[in-house]
């Protein structure tokens, strides 16, 4: 659940007795509060989270693939020449 204040949000969520024990121990570790080390905590996972989606990884190869594909591309298939002109009838050509 949350709800939001204009300056700050409360977020409430269950915890099994040994996971907080663990998130208790490690808040004391780093010499936090409980609720800044699960903020803090919540904050990296989301930022990894939607890092993960909007970073697309390769290897080497991959890489090398990728750019040979861009600076010469593979001569157009006739389907993809027919699918670029029935594109072009129904939405214009730019």
């Amino acid at each position: 659940m949350l709800v939001a204040s204009n300056r700050t949000a409360r977020l409430e969520a269950r915890i099994a007795p040994e996971a907080l024990l663990l998130v208790n121990r490690a808040a004391e570790i780093q010499g936090r509060s409980v609720s800044d080390f699960v903020v803090a905590a919540a904050q990296e996972a989301a930022h990894r989270a939607i890092e993960e989606t909007s970073i697309i990884r390769l290897s080497a190869d991959d890489q090398r693939r990728f750019v040979d594909a861009l600076l010469s591309p593979p001569t157009p298939t006739p389907a993809l020449l027919r699918a670029q002109e029935t594109h072009a009838r129904l939405f214009g050509s730019e």
